[in-house]
């Protein structure tokens, strides 16, 4: 006999599968943006390409931050802080 209350376990382990993708597709979008933003900004401000590394590695690590926030805040399967997706 089957909980109703309960999801299955295929269930379960699909949902964290398409959690991890779409954090991971978040977190690595955010730091190439970032990066690249930061390349566009080592002329003009002098700093230097590993720095403009680091800044991207900084909105990397906020957006997994945030991810990791928005699965905690509701149980469903996206990274997402929207309502609905």
């Amino acid at each position: 006999m089957t909980d109703p209350l309960l999801p299955s376990t295929e269930t379960v382990i699909k949902g964290a599968r398409t959690y991890a993708r779409d954090l991971a597709e978040r977190v690595i979008a955010t730091f190439l943006q970032a990066f690249v933003g930061g390349l566009v900004l080592t002329t003009p401000f002098d700093i230097g390409m590993w720095q403009a590394a680091a800044v991207g590695g900084v909105g990397a690590a906020l957006s997994l931050v945030k991810g990791l926030v928005a699965r905690w805040r509701a149980v469903t399967h996206s990274a997402s802080l929207a309502r609905g997706v």
